[in-house]
C-alpha cells in the first residue's frame, strides 16, 4: 500500500425527517439564491416545493430545474447550466437519484471552471471547486450523493462520458427515507442492485485498501439483509434506512476504490441503447464477476465478498470455489428481486453491437480498475455470456 487519498462529504444528514436540519447548515454556509435540480415527475409529485420549503425557512432564494431525464444529457446540462447563470445561484440542490445529482454536478464544474461539460471527461480536469451542492438523495443505490463522479450521456457518439473529479463532491448529503418511501419495487430493486455492484466491484478494484474495504463489505452484508425487505413493503422504515446507508458506504467505497468491468461495460451499454444503469449493472455483474474470479489478483478477495454475504464455509472456500459461490449467490438474488438475467430480455439490445459496446468499454476508465485489464474480445465474450445466460 502506497500513500492515499480520502475523499468524503462534508456534512451529510441520515433519519427520516433529516430535511429538517438543512435549514440551519443553509444558514451557516451562507448560501442566498439556490437553483433545485430535479425532474417532471418529483417536481409534479411536490418533493421539490418539499426541499423549497427548507431553503425559504433558511431565508435563502429558489427556483426550479424540472428537466433532468434519466441518463442525463449534454443538451440538458447545458440548458440547467443556462437556468442557473441567468438566475446566478450561489448553490444547486439536486432532488432525486444519480441523474439529477449527476447533473448538478456537471452543472456545478462547467460554472466555476467554464468552458463545455465535454471538456472534463476523464480524471480530475477541472482547476477549481465547484458551485456548492446540496444532493436530497431519493433512491438509496447510485452513491451520487457520496462520490466524486458523475455520468452524462452523449448522444452523438451513443456513450456515457464518466467524469472523475474531487471538485464535484457535493457539500451536504441528505438522505432523508420520507423521501423514498414511494418508490416502485421495480426501482427499489435495480437501485439496489446498483449499490451491491459499487460495493462488489470496490472490492475487486486494484485500488482497494482496508479503508475501502471495510465500506465495501459492510455494504454487501446489508444490501444482502435489507434490499429483500425494501422491495417486498416499501412503507418498510428499517429496510429503508438501512438502504439508504449501506448506498452510501457503498459510494465511499467505490468513490475511493474504483470500479471495474462491470461498470465499464454498463456505460457503453445503458448509453447506447438508453438503458436504465442499475438493470445493466444488475445483468452485467455475475458475469463480470466469473471473469474477475479466473485470475490469480483475485486471491483472497472473493473470499471476503463470500464472507460478507455470509456462505456456508466461506472462510475455508479456495478462491475458484468462493469467485464460483459468490456468482451464484449474485444470480439468485437478483433473480428473487425480479431482476432480469440475461441481456436478451433487456429492451432493444442488439447482439450485433457488442463489438461497438466493447470499443467503448475496454476506454472506459473504469476498466482501469479492474483487477485485469480486458481486452476487446474478452469484452465481447462477456457480452455475449450475459445475452446467453447459463453457466
Amino acid at each position: 500500500m502506497g500513500r492515499e487519498r480520502i475523499n468524503a462529504v462534508t456534512t451529510s444528514f441520515f433519519g427520516r425527517g433529516s430535511i429538517g436540519l438543512l435549514p440551519g447548515e443553509l444558514k451557516k454556509r451562507g448560501y442566498r439564491r439556490g437553483l433545485i435540480v430535479t425532474d417532471r415527475f418529483l417536481f409534479e409529485h411536490k418533493a421539490a416545493d418539499r426541499v423549497g420549503e427548507q431553503i425559504l425557512t433558511a431565508g435563502a432564494e429558489y427556483a426550479v430545474f424540472y428537466l433532468v431525464q434519466p441518463n442525463p444529457t449534454i443538451q440538458v446540462v447545458n440548458d440547467c447550466i443556462q437556468a442557473a447563470k441567468a438566475l446566478e445561484v450561489d448553490f444547486l440542490v439536486a432532488v432525486g437519484g444519480g441523474s439529477a445529482i449527476d447533473t448538478a454536478k456537471a452543472v456545478s464544474i462547467v460554472i466555476a471552471n467554464g468552458g463545455r461539460v465535454e471538456d472534463y471527461e476523464g480524471v480530475d480536469l477541472s482547476a477549481r471547486p465547484g458551485l456548492p451542492i446540496v444532493a436530497v438523495n431519493t433512491t438509496a443505490g447510485t452513491g451520487s450523493e457520496v462520490t466524486s463522479f458523475y455520468i452524462v450521456t452523449n448522444p452523438a457518439t451513443h456513450s456515457k462520458m464518466c467524469i472523475m473529479d474531487t471538485n464535484c463532491m457535493v457539500s451536504i448529503a441528505v438522505n432523508d427515507v420520507d423521501f423514498m418511501m414511494t418508490m416502485p419495487p421495480g426501482l427499489t430493486a435495480s437501485t439496489g442492485m446498483d449499490a451491491m455492484t459499487h460495493a462488489i466491484e470496490a472490492v475487486l478494484s486494484v485500488r482497494a485498501t482496508p479503508f475501502t474495504d471495510k465500506d465495501a463489505m459492510w455494504a454487501i452484508r446489508v444490501i444482502k439483509d435489507y434490499l429483500p425487505a425494501a422491495v417486498k413493503d416499501g412503507q418498510d422504515v428499517k429496510a429503508r434506512e438501512m438502504m439508504a446507508y449501506a448506498e452510501y458506504t457503498a459510494g465511499m467505497a467505490f468513490s475511493n476504490a474504483g470500479l471495474g468491468i462491470v461498470h465499464a461495460m454498463a456505460h457503453a451499454l445503458g448509453g447506447h441503447f438508453n438503458l436504465p444503469h442499475g438493470i445493466c449493472n444488475s445483468v452485467l455483474l455475475p458475469y463480470g464477476m466469473r471473469f474477475n474470479g479466473k485470475s490469480a489478483e483475485a486471491s483472497g478477495r472473493f473470499q471476503r465478498i463470500a464472507e460478507a454475504l455470509e456462505l456456508p464455509g466461506a472462510a475455508k472456500m479456495a478462491d475458484g470455489k468462493a469467485a464460483e459461490a459468490c456468482v451464484r449467490y449474485v444470480r439468485t438474488f437478483s433473480k428473487s428481486l425480479g431482476m432480469p438475467q440475461t441481456l436478451k430480455e433487456l429492451r432493444g439490445v442488439d447482439p450485433e453491437k457488442f463489438g461497438e459496446l466493447a470499443d467503448l468499454a475496454v476506454r472506459d476508465f473504469c476498466m482501469g480498475d479492474n483487477l485485469v485489464r480486458a481486452d476487446r474480445e474478452q469484452v465481447m465474450r462477456v457480452y455475449g455470456e450475459a445475452w446467453k445466460g447459463g453457466g
